[in-house]
This record gives structure tokens, sequence and C-alpha cells, in this order.
């Protein structure tokens, strides 16, 4: 195929899906994963690659497919993530909680990473005007505490080292690697929670005075994607409003 190929993990909806429409739009053929069985995207340039972020062979057979039926894969792009499914103080939180967290948001990255870096160096020897990037998207979770789903904020926190191990090991290769952390972003995952924060922003928590959408977050990934921050390869756009500005 002529065009690059991205693979989007965790991008049937969300904060994904809008950052597959706008690297479709970039001119990318967009691999998306997700749990469950296999469903046809109408969206032109896109398919849907069955992946769970929890099973390494799964994440192991995820990258090999999309090489072997599309191509090189010229981005990855770290989404897959999930919060508890029950929020608890963590005093109280469980160990089945914590695990699926870590595994899938945190675990299920660092080997996604890991099975594609190393898909990617092996081809940039063969063909040395190969140009690939690797972005993880983390969240102002990442250094901002929420007790009540600790599991979460520990999560992203751990994604932040690895986007810096990665782009620290994969620098020789040639090989960006970036992050991008949301902040409060209007998908399924904050819909219960939307009314809670939407008072937040109007009370200033956020320079922005609104929720970000996907394709906040999504034009984050296009910039980075373009090959303009290369040289940039570590560095952590927050797309949040402004909330990790410190002001008085």
């Amino acid at each position: 195929m002529e065009k690059k190929i991205a693979l989007i993990t965790g991008a049937r909806k969300g904060i994904g899906f809008g950052i597959a429409q706008a690297l479709v739009r970039d001119g990318y053929f967009c691999v998306v994963t997700g749990r469950g069985k296999e469903v046809t995207l109408s969206e032109e340039n896109m398919a849907y690659l069955p992946c769970d972020n929890l099973d390494l062979e799964d994440i192991r057979h995820a990258v090999q497919t999309v090489w072997e039926t599309w191509g090189p894969i010229d981005l990855l792009v770290n989404n897959a993530g999930v919060a508890p499914r029950v929020r608890l103080d963590i005093l109280e939180t469980t160990e089945e909680s914590y695990d699926f967290v870590m595994d899938t948001n945190l675990k299920g990255a660092f080997f996604m990473t890991q099975a594609a870096a190393n898909a990617m160096i092996a081809h940039k020897k063969e063909d040395p005007a190969y140009s690939p990037r690797i972005v993880t998207i983390s969240s102002m979770s990442a250094y901002t505490s929420s007790t009540n789903r600790g599991e979460y904020c520990i999560s992203k926190a751990g994604l932040s080292m690895v986007t810096a191990l990665f782009a620290d090991r994969l620098a020789e290769y040639g090989i960006p690697v970036f992050e991008v952390r949301p902040g409060i972003i209007q998908t399924d995952m904050t819909a219960a929670v939307t009314e809670k924060y939407q008072k937040l922003i109007d009370g200033g928590l956020t320079p922005i005075r609104r929720m970000g959408q996907p394709s906040d977050v999504a034009e984050c990934v296009s910039a980075l994607a373009s090959g303009k921050l290369d040289f940039a390869t570590g560095q952590v756009l927050n797309a949040d409003g402004g909330f990790h500005l410190r002001r008085l």
C-alpha cells in the first residue's frame, strides 16, 4: 500500500477513534484495535483488528498481522485504556481492580511498544528511508492525584516512564517516541462525571473553560506524526486546556 500505516489501540470510539479520523485525513491507513469480535468499519482507509491489551499473545499477533496484511507500521499510537470498573478509595481498592487497570493500561502498552519497536528496528535496517514513530496517550492523571481511582493514576504515571525509556532506547535507530496527556475530555469514560467536571471548569480549573474533545487530542497526535517534532523525541504534549499550568 502507498499510504502510511498507523496502528491505534483501543480506537473503536472516543479519543482513539478521533485520532484515527485525524490520521486518515492526514493520509494514513489506520488499523484500529479493540476488544470483541471483528467488525467492518464504514469509514474509508480504516480497518478493525480485534486485540485485547490484556493478552500479550494478542498484542504480538496484532503487530504481525498488520505487517503481513497492510505493511510496515509507520505510526503506533498506544491509546487503549480502561478506568476501574468501580471507583474505590485507595484504602479499599482490590487486587482484581488494580491488576485489571495496570495490565491493560501499562503492561499492554509496554509490550505493544516492545513488539512494534523490534519490528520497526528490523525493517529500518532493510530500508533506511523508513521513518516510524510511536505515540503513547497517557493522561493528566500521570501527575494528578485522584484517590478514588489510584490504580488509574499509577498506570498513567507508568506510561510516562515507558515513553521516556523507549525514547531513550530507540533514539539510536532514529525512531522518535512521544507522549500526549489528555485532560478532561468528553468521552464515554467521563460521561458519568460530566456535570462535576463542567462545574470545576466553569470555576476556573482550566484556563480554557471547556471540556476537551477527542479531536483536541487527535490534533496533538497529528502534529507528532508529521515528522516536524522528531528532534524533540520524548516530548510530552499536554492536551488539557492549560490544566498543567501553575497559576496564582
